[in-house]
This record gives C-alpha cells, sequence and structure tokens, in this order.
C-alpha cells in the first residue's frame, strides 16, 4: 500500500506505513516526531478511515520516509 505523510500542525515529518493489509482494515506503523525523537507505534485502522483520510486530505502518500523529513 505504501507510505504517507500525516497532516499535522507545524510539523511536516511524521509519516505512516502500511504494514499489512488484512479483510477489514490495515496494520500501520505511525512514526511521529517528539522533540527530536521518534515516537514509533503500530496500530489498526479500519478500511472505511483510511479512504476518507485519503479523501480529506490528512494522509498524502509518498514515495519514501525519507520524503517527509526532506
Amino acid at each position: 500500500m505504501g507510505t504517507y505523510t500525516l497532516k499535522s500542525i507545524g510539523k511536516k515529518t511524521d509519516y505512516m506505513t502500511v504494514v499489512r493489509e488484512m479483510d477489514d482494515g490495515y496494520i500501520v506503523r505511525i512514526v511521529r516526531d517528539e522533540d527530536g525523537y521518534d515516537d514509533v507505534t503500530t496500530d489498526f485502522i479500519t478500511k472505511a478511515l483510511f479512504d476518507s483520510c485519503i479523501r480529506t486530505g490528512y494522509l498524502t502518500k509518498i514515495k519514501s520516509p525519507a520524503e517527509a523529513v526532506a
């Protein structure tokens, strides 16, 4: 599925990578910059919520995590 930047207030380095697709959603790895260190979480997101985030621009597809920090 790919890697996506997260729309954040004042920060452009947060990103999410889809780790695995399931029948009802996705397992995602979210990396947020918290005062100079990476806060990494793994979570589940439903397909409906994922599609909504793409439509509204909360998630924007990028080629690699390096684009998020550039």
